[in-house]
C-alpha cells in the first residue's frame, strides 16, 4: 500500500469525544476518584493531558503539580504555570531538590560520574546520548558528555557499571516527582494521571515506579504526532506546542532524540506504525523520508528495546495467583 504522513492525522474532536468518555468512566465510576492530579513539566504530553482532564472532568476536579529541581530548566516551571493559568486550574509548586539532596541523588550521580571523569566536580554539567540507530550496525552504546566550568566538553564511552549508576540515581528525580502526585492525590481522593504517548509507552521510555506509575494514561495509544494535533484543539499555548521535547533530567540541555530514541518523533511514529500494521520497509521509507535500510535498522531496534523493556510493564509477581472476586 501508500504510505504516507497523513496516516497519523488525527480527527480532534472525535479522539477527545472517545478519551471523554473513557476518562469520565474511568476516574468516576472505575477509580471512584473525584479528580486528577498530574505532574506538568511544560512539555506537550503531560500539558495535552492536563487539557484533556480539564475539558472532560472539569477545571475544579484538576490539580497540577510543578516539581522543579536545581537541574532542571527554568522554561518548564515557566511553561507549567502558563500551561495552569490558560487551563485555569488549580497549580501546586513542590521544589523537589531538598528530596533529592536527602538521598543522595546529585552525589551518587556524581560518584559514578567519577569512576570514569575524576575531575568531574562542582560546576561541571553532564548528560548521556545514544548512538545513532538510523544506519549504525551493531550494538548501540551510551557515551557520557561532560563540560567543565570554563566550558570544555569531554565525551566518553560509558561502561555498564558507570552508566547503571548514573541511571540508578537520576531515576530519582521521576520517582520523588511521583512520591508527591500520590501525596497530593491521597490528599484530595484524586487519580494520578500517566502522561506517556504511545511511543514513550511502547518503547518503556519511563521509570518503573516513577513516570511509570499512574492510575490512568489518557494518550498511551496516542502517537506523539497525533498528541500535538490534539494539542492545537485543546489550545495548548503555542509556546509549549513549539517547545522540543526533551527529558529535563540531567544539567545539560538534552533532546529525547540524543537520549532514546535517536530519531525525530515525526520518522519514529511512523516506523513504529509501520511495524504495527505490516508495513515494508519501503512503504515507511518513503513516507519517512529514510533509506529502506535505515528502515530496516529502527524496526530491529523497536523489537530489541520492547524486550529489553518488557519488565518496566511487568506487574509485581506473585507465587500462586490469588483471586480477589469473593464477594463482588
Amino acid at each position: 500500500m501508500k504510505l504516507t504522513k497523513d496516516v497519523l492525522n488525527l480527527r480532534p474532536e472525535e479522539a477527545f469525544r472517545q478519551i471523554d468518555c473513557a476518562l469520565k468512566e474511568q476516574v468516576f465510576r472505575q477509580l471512584k476518584r473525584r479528580g486528577v492530579v498530574l505532574g506538568v513539566s511544560g512539555g506537550i504530553d503531560s500539558s495535552v493531558v492536563a487539557a484533556l482532564c480539564a475539558r472532560s472532568l472539569g477545571i475544579e476536579r484538576v490539580a497540577v503539580l510543578l516539581m522543579p529541581e536545581r537541574e532542571s530548566s527554568n522554561e518548564s516551571l515557566g511553561l507549567g504555570k502558563l500551561l495552569a493559568e490558560t487551563l485555569k486550574v488549580k497549580y501546586i509548586v513542590e521544589d523537589i531538590t531538598p528530596l533529592l539532596e536527602a538521598a543522595g541523588c546529585y552525589r551518587r550521580r556524581d560518584d559514578a560520574i567519577r569512576a570514569q571523569i575524576p575531575d568531574y566536580g562542582p560546576g561541571h554539567r553532564c548528560k548521556i546520548v545514544l548512538s545513532s540507530s538510523a544506519g549504525h550496525k551493531g550494538f548501540e552504546f551510551f557515551h557520557l558528555v561532560v563540560e567543565s566550568p570554563s566550558g570544555h566538553v569531554k565525551k566518553v564511552r560509558l561502561n555498564a557499571d558507570t552508566y547503571l549508576g548514573i541511571l540508578a540515581a537520576t531515576n530519582m528525580k521521576q520517582r520523588a516527582r511521583k512520591f508527591f502526585e500520590y501525596y497530593h492525590a491521597d490528599r484530595l481522593n484524586y487519580a494520578v494521571a500517566g502522561t506517556p504517548n504511545r511511543l514513550e509507552y511502547d518503547q518503556g521510555f519511563f521509570v518503573k515506579n516513577g513516570d511509570g506509575a499512574a492510575d490512568l494514561k489518557p494518550i498511551a495509544h496516542l502517537y506523539k504526532t497525533q498528541v500535538y494535533q490534539l494539542a492545537e484543539y485543546l489550545g495548548v499555548p503555542e509556546e509549549i506546542r513549539k517547545r522540543p521535547p526533551t527529558t529535563d533530567t540531567y544539567s545539560m540541555p538534552q533532546s529525547q532524540e540524543e537520549f532514546y530514541f535517536s530519531l525525530p518523533y515525526e520518522q519514529m511514529d511512523l516506523c513504529l506504525y509501520g511495524l504495527d500494521n505490516g508495513c515494508t520497509h519501503e512503504e515507511v521509507a518513503g513516507a519517512a523520508g529514510l533509506s529502506a535500510e535505515q528502515v530496516k535498522a529502527v524496526y530491529s531496534r523497536i523489537v530489541t528495546t520492547r524486550k529489553a523493556t518488557r519488565y518496566l510493564h511487568m506487574k509485581p509477581l506473585l507465587m500462586e495467583e490469588i483471586s480477589l472476586l469473593a464477594g463482588d
